[in-house]
């Protein structure tokens, strides 16, 4: 895969949470192989900074109300629904309210994008959907029921979107990392090694990575790679699927 070539001129892409992370990268990515790219982020600061340096443009949104959402996708060739957060706690005490702010960022913002998406996408005869979903949203752990239940719903809405618009040109996939080198992950590796007194790469072996065969990070640069990957015109007839990216987690 060429990291420049410009297989995306012409195309029109919106990335939510693209101010930072895997968004940011995706972002830069998907520019970097022509695309004309919408920064979506409640960060606006950081979202014009990265849409100034790859010629982009920045909307200031948050999703965790649906309504700002809607409009988001209306004449995008490209939705990647990146954005999201994060809460742990144990269900039998887990604040109802969090877990309803977790399942309207992450699945009825995507949903709501996704749907005024498609009309564009099927008068065109063609688009690309490409969800970033994560590990949880094919496996549980404790603690996270909000942000698994939101990305398991994911999943599934990816799937019935990739049955209905197969016939107009149009494929939704999802992404599903592990852990991903971010500086959300990276302050978590730093507060568990100061707070238990054990080396950074004992937290990421024996901690993070305890369930995955590769023990390092994905890095952001990866998942940004496979998605440009997705919405190239080779991958015209993969739909409907789920590309994990957790180095082995859900294999062990």
């Amino acid at each position: 895969m060429e990291p420049h070539s410009a297989t995306l001129a012409g195309r029109r892409a919106l990335v939510t949470g693209g101010a930072t992370g895997i968004g940011a990268a995706i972002a830069r990515r998907l520019a970097a192989a022509g695309a004309d790219v919408i920064v979506a982020d409640r960060d606006l600061l950081r979202a014009d900074r990265v849409a100034g340096e790859i010629g982009g443009a920045a909307v200031h949104v948050d999703l965790s109300d649906p309504d700002a959402a809607t409009p988001l996708g209306v004449g995008a060739d490209i939705v990647v629904n990146n954005a999201g957060s994060q809460y742990s706690a144990p269900v039998h005490s887990f604040p109802p309210e969090i877990f309803a702010e977790l399942v309207r960022v992450m699945l009825e913002s995507p949903f709501r994008i996704i749907r005024s998406a498609l009309p564009g996408m099927y008068q065109r005869g063609w688009g690309r959907i490409v969800n970033i979903s994560s590990v949880h949203g094919l496996r549980a752990s404790a603690y996270k029921v909000g942000y698994i239940a939101a990305k398991h719903g994911l999943e599934g809405l990816s799937k019935a979107v990739a049955v209905e618009a197969a016939l107009h040109g149009v494929t939704s996939n999802c992404i599903c990392p592990g852990f991903v080198r971010t500086s959300q992950v990276e302050q978590q590796i730093a507060h568990y090694a100061e707070a238990h007194r054990i080396p950074r790469e004992q937290v990421l072996d024996d901690v993070l990575l305890a369930r995955c065969p590769v023990k390092r990070l994905v890095e952001p640069e990866e998942v940004a790679d496979l998605v440009a990957w997705l919405c190239g015109p080779h991958a015209h007839t993969i739909t409907g699927a789920s590309f994990t990216m957790d180095g082995g987690w859900t294999a062990n």
